[in-house]
């Protein structure tokens, strides 16, 4: 980080950065938000036998696995603990939990994420807005202070 960057008041274990459901088995921790480049920094959880829906990057991501095994599809790649995973502009994929292990992920992203019907119709889009929007109605709802994650 250069001394003119300001400062992220935020770390993964401060108890005003909730856990935020994005349905059954998969939550997300919002770290960081650059909303003016649409670029986002957050630890994403699964259960065992959970899958993240069919989904396009519209920019870059770049993933680091924590704990837990992830199979993606439809290369069939498993990673496990340790692993770095570079996803370019454009991707599509869908993956899942590998394994019995809980899987928890940090991962940096650039650009919207559209979740995909099967005729590859957009069903939602994440953007770094919608993570903000979802962060500050995690915190009302738990009775937390919103930090400010803006970089």
């Amino acid at each position: 980080m250069l001394a003119t960057e300001p400062f992220i008041p935020a770390a993964a274990g401060n108890p005003q950065l909730p856990w935020i459901s994005m349905g059954p088995g998969i939550s997300k921790k919002l770290l960081a938000l650059f909303p003016e480049r649409g670029e986002w920094v957050t630890l994403l959880r699964l259960e065992p036998g959970t899958r993240v829906p069919l989904h396009r990057h519209q920019g870059e991501v770049h993933g680091y696995l924590l704990s837990g095994g992830r199979r993606i599809e439809p290369e069939g790649r498993v990673l496990g603990p340790g692993d770095y995973e570079y996803e370019p502009a454009g991707h599509v994929d869908t993956w899942g939990v590998q394994g019995d292990e809980p899987l928890v992920s940090l991962f940096f992203v650039r650009g919207a994420v559209e979740y995909l019907a099967e005729d590859g119709s957009v069903l939602r889009r994440e953007t770094a807005a919608t993570n903000a929007e979802e962060y500050r109605h995690a915190c009302a709802v738990q009775g937390l202070v919103p930090l400010d994650l803006r970089g």
